[in-house]
């Protein structure tokens, strides 16, 4: 429930280790982490410190490369070697280690704007890499932008389907800029299945789900989609104060 996460009721996390790789000019980073109370492992993911002045060049630098995805279809090159670094850099390891140790929790993989792109990688790599029961592994994305090429979104969603890994949304945001970059689907880029759409106000029953791909019943179906504000502010809160202020 992801209204229950942005009001806190999740907050009492024990954060487990925090990784940063360089991407590009900027940091991505990703923390592992516990919540006995659900019994779930956490992977998240950011993307960027700043995303007003990525979003002016986005196009010049994120989405201009290609990376062959180990498990079908074409990335971002910027997405696939954020993930691959920051999973070196001491994530796999650490992953392994607390699936080891709680065999029967769940796993939630989650990240924000450019974040959720690696989530979703991450997701994918650990049911495909066989790192995780595929029917523990829950993804859920806030503000996600188009991650890969088309047969990335169908590897993506065979692989859901397949392993019985079903429960994957792309929550969005209203007119939210950033699920709808690059513009247009340009260069070939396409979303994964599944969106859940807030269109106005993000209460609980508030959204509608569309399992297409890139359905005009969700926010595809809007003429305007280029607010930065309901981009940064997801169930009533902005996300970077919100998360260092230590979810209060």
């Amino acid at each position: 429930n992801a209204v229950e996460v942005i009001d806190g009721k999740f907050c009492a996390v024990q954060v487990h280790r925090l990784i940063e790789a360089k991407c590009d000019q900027d940091v991505c980073s990703g923390y592992t982490a516990v919540l006995h109370p659900h019994k779930a492992i956490v992977m998240s993911f950011r993307g960027t410190n700043t995303v007003l002045q990525l979003i002016q060049e986005i196009n010049k630098t994120v989405f201009v490369s290609w990376y062959r995805w180990i498990f079908g279809g074409q990335v971002s090159m910027y997405f696939g070697d954020a993930f691959v670094k920051i999973w070196n850099e001491g994530m796999g390891e650490d992953f392994v280690a607390l699936r080891n140790k709680y065999p029967d929790y769940e796993i939630w993989v989650t990240g924000h704007s450019l974040g959720g792109a690696i989530a979703s990688l991450a997701s994918s790599y650990i049911i495909g890499g066989g790192y995780a029961d595929a029917k523990k592994t829950k993804l859920v994305t806030f503000g996600q932008p188009r991650t890969g090429d088309v047969d990335y979104s169908a590897a993506h969603n065979t692989q859901a389907r397949f392993y019985c890994a079903e429960y994957s949304y792309r929550v969005t945001h209203y007119r939210d800029i950033v699920p709808h970059i690059p513009i247009g689907k340009s260069g070939g880029y396409h979303h994964h299945r599944r969106e859940a759409f807030y269109q106005r106000g993000m209460k609980s029953d508030a959204f509608r789900v569309c399992e297409d791909n890139e359905s005009s019943d969700c926010s595809n179906g809007l003429y305007f989609t280029n607010s930065i504000k309901d981009h940064t502010h997801y169930f009533g809160k902005q996300v970077s104060e919100y998360g260092i202020s230590g979810c209060v």
